[in-house]
């Protein structure tokens, strides 16, 4: 089904209407600051359900039922890690989105704010937000933001043995996987995306360094 605005979002996704209207308010806020601040592409602005909510919402299928804890890493507009606080604004989720601008950390706190969704914002470097603080993660996401061998190093300090990395990719995603399998070992499944013919999900577990086994 191709996802193109609210109605079929809603036929693709059968979220509630609540959920729907929380959406709305992001989209609304979001369409208010892109004016201001490059949040995504302006030639995407008018595909926002389908490119952005729903591609951030199609991993909903892939998060363990016992989820507890998500960090988004550079999360930008929000995606995917700020539509997952909303999509999950009912189970108690705990989820940090983790961005260095402060503008988009504004915007993410207030497009929140009105959407009546919570998530933690840091605005800060991947590499300064303390793992330890924030406790056991059961997941980490990201989208657009590094290559995967670099995303791999940025993420591995908030893995455990049970975290699950989900992380939304482009075409050259084999060429990425090759290149990660150099300095890191771990267990990798691809799904095709919903929402764009040449996009995978790539599901790591099981990271660890590629020297040493170490995480």
């Amino acid at each position: 089904m191709q996802v193109i605005d609210r109605d079929s979002f809603s036929a693709a996704t059968h979220v509630s209407r609540e959920t729907l209207d929380r959406l709305a308010s992001y989209e609304s806020c979001l369409r208010k600051w892109q004016k201001s601040i490059n949040l995504i592409s302006p030639r995407s602005l008018d595909e926002v359900w389908g490119r952005h909510f729903y591609d951030s919402a199609q991993l909903l299928t892939y998060l363990p039922d016992n989820l507890t804890r998500l960090v988004d890493l550079g999360s930008g507009g929000g995606f995917p890690g700020a539509i997952l606080a909303i999509l999950l604004a009912e189970r108690g989720v705990e989820i940090h989105l983790i961005d260095s601008d402060k503008r988009k950390g504004a915007f993410l706190r207030e497009a929140l704010r009105q959407s009546g969704a919570k998530a933690n914002v840091h605005t800060a470097r991947i590499e300064e937000v303390d793992p330890v603080e924030l406790g056991p993660v059961d997941v980490v996401t990201a989208r657009a933001c590094a290559p995967l061998a670099d995303l791999l190093g940025l993420a591995a300090p908030f893995f455990n043995p049970q975290t699950v990395g989900l992380f939304l990719k482009g075409q050259q995603v084999g060429d990425e996987l090759t290149a990660a399998h150099k300095c890191w070992k771990f267990d990798a499944e691809e799904y095709p995306s919903r929402s764009d013919p040449a996009g995978t999900i790539v599901k790591i577990k099981g990271l660890a360094r590629g020297d040493d086994h170490a995480q």
